[in-house]
């Protein structure tokens, strides 16, 4: 059966590794959403759209007829304290109101909606939690979009032929310029500039957060995870938690990526990343000029407060995906490994020196 994706948030550090693994298996076809704009490929169309503004849907989502299945993974992060997080709840329960909406009504061949959540459904944000997190765990106290989310999906699907799979990913790890809710981009650009003013690589977070549990997810590995989560009759209705499928600890991996850069291993110092890289564009510009790196807007490369969220959490961070493993997907990545390998690409890439 021919089957058409609309990928939402299709340049996010999600997204277009989705994008990418979808038009790799040459029986989509793919249309990515984003407010950006960006260039068609085969069998690839991209459309910009501000999803908070229903005359654009309406417009450019009302005439996507045949669509089969949806990726959402968009997400509107809010400005100023990053605590305030029922700030962020409008938007992003909005823009997927407004985007599943139009393409349900407007598609009568749509079989399945993924739904890209995370960890703060059970909220790793806010400070020790039950380990492992099992899909089945009780909700943090509210707010959170993520709730909103879920919600809202599960009420509208009630009673038709389609359905949905929530997906619940921990701290990506991929590259996308212009969305930079990546930790390796972070760990990148902190090493190559400690690395130019001649100091060691010292861990930037909490001393507790050196020797904690933590996991991640590669973001190809999360793509690969999406379309099984989207083709598999098993995971209608139903959340799911994906990461790497493994645990690491931060003092480990700390000496495998300062070989990556040809550093030495400093003692932890706690600092804000935040405050710290305020005032490093100038330097960063400088070493783009004189290393030959591909050229990137340093706000563009990096969200600094992210990285600082992922070095202060100083209490063991990990999901059980025995859930996911028992309805068919069994790939895992080897954290430590992919860490050394990506940040190896990005050198390669001339992305850091």
């Amino acid at each position: 059966m021919k089957k058409k994706a609309v990928v939402v948030g299709a340049l996010g550090v999600i997204g277009r590794y989705i994008v990418e693994k979808l038009v790799a298996e040459g029986d989509w076809q793919v249309v990515g959403l984003s407010r950006r704009p960006a260039k068609d490929g085969p069998r690839y169309r991209h459309i910009p759209v501000d999803l908070l503004d229903l005359e654009d849907v309406a417009d450019k989502l009302g005439k996507l007829r045949d669509v089969t299945h949806i990726f959402y993974a968009a997400f509107q992060p809010g400005t100023g304290n990053a605590a305030n997080y029922a700030a962020v709840i409008a938007p992003n329960r909005d823009m997927l109101v407004h985007s599943v909406s139009a393409i349900a009504k407007a598609s009568r061949s749509l079989q399945r909606v993924v739904l890209v959540t995370g960890t703060k459904y059970y909220g790793t944000h806010l400070g020790p939690l039950k380990t492992p997190m099992r899909e089945t765990d009780p909700r943090h106290m509210p707010p959170d979009f993520y709730f909103d989310q879920i919600d809202w999906l599960t009420a509208f699907q009630r009673g038709k032929k389609w359905s949905w799979t929530e997906l619940r990913p921990q701290t990506l790890c991929g590259f996308a310029p212009g969305t930079a809710m990546s930790i390796l981009p972070a760990i990148a650009v902190y090493a190559a500039i400690s690395k130019e003013l001649g100091l060691p690589l010292r861990f930037p977070g909490k001393p507790g957060a050196y020797g904690t549990i933590y996991q991640v997810t590669e973001s190809s590995h999360f793509a690969s995870a999406a379309l099984w989560a989207a083709t598999e009759k098993r995971t209608a209705n139903q959340a799911y938690n994906i990461t790497n499928g493994d645990y690491f600890r931060w003092r480990n991996v700390w000496p495998r990526i300062a070989d990556v850069f040809g550093m030495k291993v400093g003692d932890v110092q706690t600092i804000s990343l935040t405050q710290h890289m305020a005032d490093k564009a100038d330097l960063w510009t400088a070493m783009t000029k004189k290393y030959g790196l591909k050229k990137f807007d340093f706000d563009q490369l990096v969200a600094w407060p992210f990285a600082d969220y992922v070095f202060g959490s100083d209490w063991d961070v990990m999901s059980d995906v025995t859930k996911s493993r028992l309805h068919g997907f069994q790939e895992v990545v080897d954290s430590e490994v992919m860490f050394e390998r990506l940040l190896t690409r990005f050198r390669k890439e001339r992305i850091v020196p």
